[in-house]
């Protein structure tokens, strides 16, 4: 197994926070904006761009947790049963511009998904996609995302591993995994 460190500590905290001012370049004001982390790892760096979009602009949009595991077109195709993690989402969705914040996107699978579990909380005005890491050619489904923080070509047999703090590591780190 070989590892190629794709973002250091100090680099992602570069990004997270230009993504942050994409954010705030594209959004005047957040009154009627919403960022939705998608689980695991997606509320971790939805947590971190809010905090980011607080100290920029004073404005700290809602935030909420979004798993997607029963809405996957491959969760009855599974050995083991899986187990869900928490969705939280403490306000209306209706005529919100919601952004969906992933680590990696990959096949597009896990945000169409999302986009299915969305629409049991209300019709959102507009959804766009906030990924720190884009795998591009290798996609499934025709989902692209609106702010990337990466985008890396990859083959199919590499991995793109994010550590990150909040999961209880020593540092912040994004791997290319061969």
């Amino acid at each position: 197994m070989q590892k190629k460190l794709l973002l250091d500590e100090k680099l992602l905290n570069i990004t997270i926070h230009r993504l942050a001012q994409q954010l705030i370049e594209n959004h005047p004001d957040f009154e009627n904006t919403v960022i939705i982390g998608l689980q695991p790892r997606g509320v971790f760096v939805a947590n971190q761009i809010a905090t980011s979009l607080e100290e920029m602009s004073g404005e700290k949009p809602p935030l909420g947790e979004l798993d997607t595991t029963f809405h996957r077109d491959d969760f009855r195709r599974r050995e083991k049963p899986v187990k869900a993690s928490k969705t939280d989402i403490p306000f209306l969705l209706e005529n919100k511009n919601v952004i969906l914040v992933d680590d990696v996107l990959y096949t597009g699978r896990t945000v169409r998904a999302a986009m299915d579990a969305l629409i049991t909380f209300g019709r959102p005005e507009k959804v766009e996609l906030l990924v720190l890491v884009n795998r591009m050619y290798q996609r499934e489904l025709p989902i692209e995302p609106h702010f990337v923080g990466r985008n890396v070509q990859t083959l199919e047999s590499q991995r793109v591993l994010v550590e990150l703090k909040e999961q209880g590591l020593k540092k912040d780190s994004i791997w290319l995994v061969t």
